[in-house]
């Protein structure tokens, strides 16, 4: 059992990075057969990550047709975000910071600043927001955040393609970062939920443009 659930979140991972590094789009089917001999994995497991990622609601399975990445309404965007702002703050409050711990947010943060491709940038920085929270002490709602999450990435992928706005992006994450370093979690959520509403409102513009 435990074979399978760890083979099951491989896939999982997997299926996440293609999302990070732009490979799986919405709307693309996934082939089953072909992500079985891509991982050397069978298809018991990727059945069963597919199936909760569906539940999820991050994949919709299509008669005739399998998987697919599920496309989202511009309300749908919004709602969701709005969702993930929230418990991403309410993580980071109920967290508490080591000094090693602040040291790998510096380092991804780094990572973000001196990122050569808008791509890369991009998955530095959902590794930073993941590291942010990670030592968050309910881990119902790091579970629930991560599910979000991942749905989420398709259209951050997709919408988040303007250099300028990431410069944002990255200020936003070095002053999150300053905050916690001097210990002062309340005004780091604060610049947290900003940052949030900033995206938000990037991707609607986005999504009206499409």
């Amino acid at each position: 059992m435990g074979k399978t659930h760890a083979l099951r979140d491989e896939v999982k991972d997997h299926l996440l990075l293609q999302i990070q590094t732009g490979q799986l789009i919405v709307g693309k089917t996934i082939n089953l057969a072909a992500l079985s001999r891509d991982m050397g994995i069978s298809v018991t497991p990727i059945r069963e990550a597919l199936s909760q990622l569906e539940q999820a609601q991050v994949l919709q399975a299509v008669p005739n047709r399998g998987f697919i990445v599920a496309r989202l309404s511009q309300h749908e965007v919004k709602n969701l975000i709005e969702i993930v702002a929230q418990l991403e703050v309410m993580a980071l409050e109920n967290s508490v910071f080591h000094p090693d711990q602040i040291e790998s947010l510096a380092i991804l943060q780094k990572k973000m600043e001196e990122a050569k491709t808008l791509e890369k940038g991009l998955v530095h920085r959902f590794n930073f927001h993941n590291t942010l929270v990670q030592h968050c002490t309910n881990k119902i709602l790091l579970q629930i955040l991560k599910d979000l999450k991942l749905r989420l990435h398709f259209y951050e992928h997709d919408f988040i393609q303007d250099h300028d706005f990431f410069e944002n992006i990255k200020v936003q994450a070095q002053s999150v970062l300053e905050t916690i370093q001097e210990n002062n979690l309340p005004t780091a959520a604060l610049i947290l939920r900003m940052h949030w509403m900033s995206v938000l409102g990037h991707i609607e513009t986005q999504i009206l443009k499409n």
